[in-house]
């Protein structure tokens, strides 16, 4: 008998003679026989509803649990392994895109014919209230070595802030002064958010002479050969639309959190947008750091603001109609990753909620489509959509932050070792071969994305479900080097005043929860389970007290 029990039993046993009832319960481990003679009583009742609803209600029900995060397991085991696999096979044969695809370097010996060579690119830069990061990106797209006559940076401000506005048009007439052929568009209202502004982009006159657009976000820093590197898989390549680069994280050692980050995004880009562009010639754009064929673009419809992930929606839609992608891993853009706790959340319930809603607006267009294979199409409502957008997020908060803690209280759970042990840490380790120099963090990125998956998987619901918040957009804050510079002498003063604000009361309940499975494990378990639960009560506790990334002070 389990020491839960035997604590019931207890108090069930040290009820007063004088409140005996007779009932007669069947006893589970044989029909034949009947269970004693039940004391009656207030407690006595409540002890005996709880042991029916545990025995038939909460058992059955954790059961099924079980056995659905296992079979989940098992489909994120199989999934990461073939990524992985697909990687090694690539990296191995050295099938880099030049050599895939046909890439030649654009021919500027012949300066008669040069102007011909180099085709018509926009460049556009969507910003809102960006003012910490807007001369960075501005600056660096005009720093690309592309013929002047030959590019238009667009930069798409949207801004409401009088300060971030007047940098911006300060920036764009000091390179205008320059012979940058740069346009400064405002609307007068945000509709669409970024989606939005990209589609009012698109819709001016001087674009219809350009063939390619490049599109980064305000903290987004290209180096001058961007173009230069890209175009060419355009130029030969008449069935590829969309040519993605990797992301470079300048302020990846600015925190344990943004280390963190480093770690999940590298693995997105090495295993998923590798595999992705090396198989079925799609993936996810990553809204930024890319250039798009503009004639693809129409044809998939252009920019639309149904969801929260515009560029995924985008992506797909081209992918209907027959364009290949492709990912170029050696290219990098240097960006900039969110580094406070408030601002990854935000970021993350967008990334998670809009691929959900996205799957669920478009599972029956992906079916009824005629342009793709088959195969394709499975790739993209399983794979791409159901595995890593849907399943990883649910998966990850119910198995390892609410079945794990609750075995602990009902030994009847049988959960196989392979599940706990063999699986998550082959999964751990394809993640962590992305980012080698943070192996020895490893401990501190799974406690951190187990935090970070109750938001994912409430998010992902939203999206499901289109929920209250399913359409929230908020701009991802970037503190950029200028207020960094300031925290530190404003931090010692505002740190008390923020604490308050600071609390993350869901963290704190989950925590708690899984301390009070952790003291159980202590007191009664016979193995040491406890040093996890405690290990991942402690990491909810940090995250809900608000003591993670770089506090920012008011003022």
């Amino acid at each position: 008998m389990s020491p839960f029990m035997k604590f019931f039993n207890f108090l069930y046993d040290s009820l007063p003679p004088s409140t005996w009832f007779l009932v007669q319960r069947h006893n589970l481990a044989s029909s034949s026989e009947t269970d004693e003679v039940v004391r009656s009583g207030i407690i006595g009742e409540l002890i005996y509803i709880w042991k029916e609803t545990r025995i038939f209600v909460f058992i059955p029900i954790l059961k099924f649990l079980v056995t659905m995060c296992l079979v989940m397991s098992f489909l994120l085991f199989i999934e990461r392994v073939y990524m992985s696999v697909v990687v090694v096979i690539v990296k191995l044969l050295r099938r880099t895109p030049e050599k895939v695809h046909k890439w030649e370097a654009i021919n500027d010996d012949d300066l008669e014919l040069a102007h011909t060579n180099y085709p018509m690119v926009l460049i556009q830069i969507p910003m809102y209230n960006e003012k910490e990061v807007c001369q960075l990106s501005i600056g660096a797209a005009c720093r690309l070595s592309w013929p002047l006559d030959r590019m238009i940076v667009q930069v798409l401000d949207d801004s409401t802030d009088p300060a971030s506005k007047e940098l911006v048009n300060a920036e764009c007439d000091k390179w205008a002064r320059k012979g940058i052929n740069i346009m400064s568009e405002i609307r007068d209202n945000r509709i669409g958010y970024k989606a939005g502004a990209l589609k009012a982009g698109m819709m001016h006159n001087y674009v219809k002479q350009c063939e390619f657009v490049a599109i980064f976000d305000a903290d987004f820093q290209p180096d001058p050969d961007f173009l230069a590197r890209t175009i060419p898989f355009l130029i030969h390549n008449r069935e590829i639309s969309l040519v993605q680069c990797r992301w470079k994280f300048v302020n990846a050692n600015e925190c344990l959190m943004t280390r963190m980050q480093e770690m999940s995004l590298n693995y997105h880009f090495l295993a998923e947008q590798e595999s992705g562009s090396s198989i079925h010639a799609f993936f996810g754009f990553n809204g930024t750091a890319g250039v798009w064929r503009i004639a693809a673009l129409n044809e998939a419809g252009g920019w639309k603001d149904r969801t929260t992930v515009e560029d995924m929606d985008l992506a797909v839609r081209a992918c209907l109609h027959g364009w290949k992608f492709v990912y170029v891993h050696n290219v990098e853009v240097k960006n900039e990753l969110p580094s406070t706790f408030k601002a990854y959340r935000f970021q993350q319930h967008r990334w998670s909620c809009g691929p959900a809603n996205l799957w669920r607006k478009m599972t029956m267009e992906i079916l009824q489509n005629k342009k793709v294979s088959a195969w394709k199409k499975l790739y993209l409502i399983y794979n791409f959509f159901f595995i890593r957008k849907i399943v990883v997020h649910i998966f990850t908060f119910v198995f390892y932050c609410l079945i794990l803690p609750a075995t602990v209280l009902f030994p009847e759970l049988q959960v196989p070792k392979w599940a706990t042990v063999y699986v998550p840490s082959t999964i751990t380790l394809l993640n962590a071969l992305a980012t080698p120099r943070s192996l020895h963090l490893l401990v501190f990125w799974i406690l951190f994305e187990n935090v970070m998956s109750m938001h994912r998987t409430k998010a992902t619901f939203i999206g499901l479900l289109e929920a209250g918040r399913v359409n929230e957009w908020v701009v991802t804050e970037k503190l950029g080097d200028t207020l960094k510079s300031k925290l530190i002498a404003k931090a010692t003063t505002k740190l008390y005043t923020r604490f308050g604000q600071r609390i993350n009361w869901r963290e704190l309940v989950v925590g708690l929860y899984i301390f009070i499975c952790g003291c159980y494990d202590f007191a009664y378990g016979g193995s040491y389970f406890y040093v996890y639960l405690f290990l991942q009560a402690c990491a909810f506790f940090v995250a809900g007290v608000g003591y993670i990334g770089t506090i920012v002070p008011i003022g």
